[in-house]
């Protein structure tokens, strides 16, 4: 063989030993099946022992029907488990899905639990918090916000992509669960987040033997050349798995699972984007997030007959207006009113 020959798993100069693992698509695909399934075995398990009891877990919606948030766990479980093991992805970047998902889940999860639904968005919380009044939701954006420091920490890289990447990975957490106020509304976000930041994550890779321009390069804990494929493949199977339970009314997000599946994408993008992109990107969920304070995605989606079609794609039938003094108006739909509101005490 020739001195210059390089033996399976090396790049660069002979000799020298990558560090980072490959992958490709067939593998990407057998980590999305693999969550896929481990996501239904945990929601299977999850519903027959919810912890805690079915109560504690349980909402009703705009119909008048039960439905559980053991959807976001199942979630997070099935993402941070096969992402732990899947193909494609170097020890830092293993490290930072794992920190994201759970850490985003935990404080969700204790909002969608523990909290009171009174105060909604960053301006009650900080509101709420400038009186002395420290809610759940604000204990939430602080830890989320810890967890997003904390996994690019993970990534490594200078002080400003420490900084651009702990704002991708808290900001996309807390703007997908903007998102989650319809059936399966926040789980087809985050589809299409997912799907194009692999697709945009790969064209933008640098082809074999060119060097990156100055101040372009992903951080320390970069995906390979698949690009955010291997991160975003867990997390999009998981989604796929349990998109019908969503969609049929029977399983919501909540706060736990919305966080989670937006902090692993924020942990993809992070891995995987030249800095521009990922500057581009935290400024237009910066922008998304505070419109939110004063627009409503909801009557922006149903006045624009495009997005309002994708937004009924697989959903039930809206159901008809009660007719006044024969009907009760309908219950709030915990997803509208913060899944939160439904675990205060009577």
């Amino acid at each position: 063989m020739s001195a210059r020959a390089r033996q399976p798993g090396q790049v660069g100069a002979p000799g020298r030993q990558s560090l980072r693992p490959r992958s490709g698509p067939a593998a990407a695909l057998a980590a999305g099946a693999a969550a896929a399934c481990a996501a239904r075995a945990a929601y299977a398990a999850l519903s027959r022992r919810p912890p805690g009891g079915d109560a504690l877990w349980t909402r009703t919606n705009h119909r008048g029907e039960p439905v559980t948030l053991l959807e976001g766990p199942a979630l997070t479980l099935a993402s941070v488990a096969v992402s732990a093991i899947g193909p494609g992805l170097a020890p830092r970047t293993r490290a930072a899905l794992a920190v994201a998902g759970s850490g985003s889940a935990a404080f969700g999860g204790y909002d969608d639990l523990a909290g009171s639904g009174s105060r909604r968005g960053f301006r009650g919380h900080l509101g709420a918090l400038a009186q002395g009044e420290v809610t759940t939701g604000a204990v939430k954006l602080g830890g989320i916000g810890v967890t997003g420091l904390v996994s690019a920490m993970l990534l490594g890289g200078s002080p400003a992509d420490v900084a651009v990447n702990a704002g991708l990975v808290a900001g996309g957490a807390n703007l997908l669960n903007l998102f989650d106020l319809r059936p399966g509304r926040a789980l087809k976000v985050a589809l299409a987040s997912g799907t194009l930041l692999a697709a945009g994550a790969r064209a933008g890779q640098p082809r074999a033997g060119a060097q990156p321009a100055a101040g372009t390069q992903p951080a320390a804990g970069a995906l390979p050349a698949a690009g955010a494929l291997p991160a975003v493949a867990a997390p999009l199977g998981a989604v796929v798995a349990l998109l019908p339970e969503d969609l049929g009314e029977r399983a919501m997000l909540g706060d736990a699972g919305a966080n989670a599946v937006g902090a692993l994408l924020g942990v993809a993008a992070a891995a995987s984007l030249p800095r521009p992109a990922r500057l581009a990107l935290l400024a237009a969920i910066t922008g998304l997030t505070a419109a939110s304070e004063v627009v409503s995605f909801t009557a922006v989606i149903e006045r624009t007959p495009a997005l309002r079609w994708l937004d009924m794609l697989g959903r039930r039938p809206a159901p008809a207006a009660p007719v006044r003094g024969r009907d009760d108006p309908p219950p709030v739909d915990p997803r509208e009113a913060g899944a939160s509101a439904a675990a205060a005490s009577p």
